[in-house]
């Protein structure tokens, strides 16, 4: 029976190449001399300080400009909410989302069920796994996700026949 694994995933090595040259650029700029702007990261927590807000969405577009650069899918960043630090410094944390949450995986499971195509779709911890008797099935199921879900990023993997 042909199958494939629909997953999301991010490339954390990439990531971290984006982020140290989100900072080697904010370094650099003249409207952040002397300014305390950086990115740090955490695993899979990206955590951005600034002296004011505005150099905060100035560090923001820079991040999101090295990571789309490095081919990381910015649809995967879940943004905190603006904190306060000592005196008007600021700082934002940025999670990166990583597998296919279960909240989304039922309603992948339930358009496909919806689409008539006959195929399986089974969650397994943070992966669907879409089983069909034929590769053409299959390639409809990808196709149709493609279509239907623009506003995470998913991956098509492990596919057997």
């Amino acid at each position: 029976m042909p199958s494939f694994d629909i997953v999301s995933e991010v490339d954390l090595v990439e990531v971290k190449n984006a982020l140290d040259q989100c900072n080697k650029e904010v370094g650099n700029r003249y409207d952040f001399k002397g300014s305390d702007a950086r990115v740090e990261q955490a695993e899979k927590v990206l955590t951005m300080y600034a002296d004011a807000e505005f150099q905060l969405d100035q560090v923001k577009d820079v991040l999101i400009n090295k990571l789309a650069k490095r081919n990381v899918d910015v649809r995967c960043l879940e943004y905190g909410k603006v904190e306060k630090v000592s005196g008007n410094k600021v700082k934002q944390t940025v999670t990166v989302k990583v597998g296919v949450e279960t909240e989304l995986a039922k309603k992948l499971v339930r358009i496909i069920k919806d689409s008539k195509i006959k195929v399986q779709a089974s969650i397994q911890g943070d992966t669907v796994r879409v089983t069909g008797a034929k590769r053409d099935n299959l390639q409809e199921v990808i196709a149709l996700m493609r279509k239907e879900i623009t506003d995470f990023p998913l991956q098509y993997q492990n596919f057997r026949d």
